[in-house]
């Protein structure tokens, strides 16, 4: 799943290409892309009704922002806001496409959006999703917070300060790694950014907030704040298309189950759930011991 770095630099790769657009002589263009064609390639996709996709048609891409995992993009004042869920990415277009999209397909396209005058002569992109469980989604409205998801975040990870953190920990009678991933607490971060601010504060993900001593809730706090950063910087500047292989290639126990720990050696272990999983480090996380391998327990015994 994309997660707020990777998010971030999708933002970052669009603004450069259809807002604030620079040719390839270095020139600074006049004024944003205009959207050509928008096309659905899943009629699921699309969660909103008023007003209807076409209103963007012809409209002038005047900005691009992010709101926790939502990537909006500002089209002369009506917005197209999308969620990439967990299977979803995007896909710069950098010819015109070979044939037109068919509502309704079976392929993994669920909206192409055409452009005039991006700024490295691509066309546009799509939206693409993988898999059979389908949850990607587009919304168009008049304003951001229409967006049901959008109008219920929390705070981003790397506004909050560190009393305000602490503070949310207290409030909060579950376990840690739930409110790491919990949008409506923290915006932004997800199933394998908070396995990696876990190991990097060496807490086990079953511990509970409200309980973490200070100098837990402050390990914590640093781990979140230069684990997302360097996640941040390592994102930076780059295409979309390779934004995905960079983001695993900096896990430390993210999707590496049953290879070595790369700080202890210790061998990363795996708690598995109906639909997701966690990694983590028994050695650097939970004092050697195993965590059970299912919801409801802490360790076995």
């Amino acid at each position: 799943m994309p997660e707020m770095p990777q998010v971030q630099a999708l933002v970052d790769f669009l603004d450069v290409r259809l807002v604030h657009r620079v040719a390839p002589d270095g020139e600074v263009l006049d004024g944003g892309a205009h959207v050509t064609g928008v096309t659905l390639g899943s009629f699921a996709v699309l969660k909103t009704a008023v007003p209807p996709l076409d209103a963007i048609a012809g409209a002038e891409i005047t900005g691009v922002a992010r709101f926790g995992k939502y990537v909006d993009l500002d089209c002369d004042g009506v917005h197209l806001v999308f969620h990439l869920a967990r299977a979803g990415w995007l896909r710069w277009l950098a010819h015109p496409p070979a044939r037109p999209l068919r509502p309704g397909g079976k392929g993994p396209v669920a909206l192409r959006l055409e452009v005039d005058g991006a700024s490295d002569g691509g066309t546009g992109f799509e939206l693409t999703e993988a898999g059979t469980k389908k949850s990607l989604a587009v919304y168009v409205v008049s304003d951001p917070t229409d967006v049901p998801g959008l109008a219920t975040l929390g705070p981003e990870a790397l506004t909050l300060s560190a009393d305000d953190f602490a503070r949310l920990l207290t409030d909060h009678r579950g376990q840690i790694k739930g409110l790491l991933r919990d949008q409506s607490v923290i915006a932004g971060i997800g199933n394998a950014y908070s396995d990696e601010i876990l190991h990097a504060a060496k807490l086990s993900p079953f511990a509970i907030a409200a309980k973490l001593s200070n100098e837990e809730v402050g390990r914590l706090y640093t781990a979140m704040r230069t684990t997302l950063d360097a996640a941040i910087a390592a994102s930076a500047g780059k295409p979309a298309a390779e934004l995905k292989d960079s983001k695993r290639s900096s896990m430390a126990v993210h999707g590496r189950t049953g290879e070595a720990c790369p700080v202890c050696g210790d061998i990363v272990q795996e708690v598995s759930f109906a639909d997701s999983s966690l990694q983590y480090c028994p050695t650097c996380q939970t004092g050697g011991k195993p965590l059970a391998d299912r919801r409801t327990s802490r360790f076995l015994k």
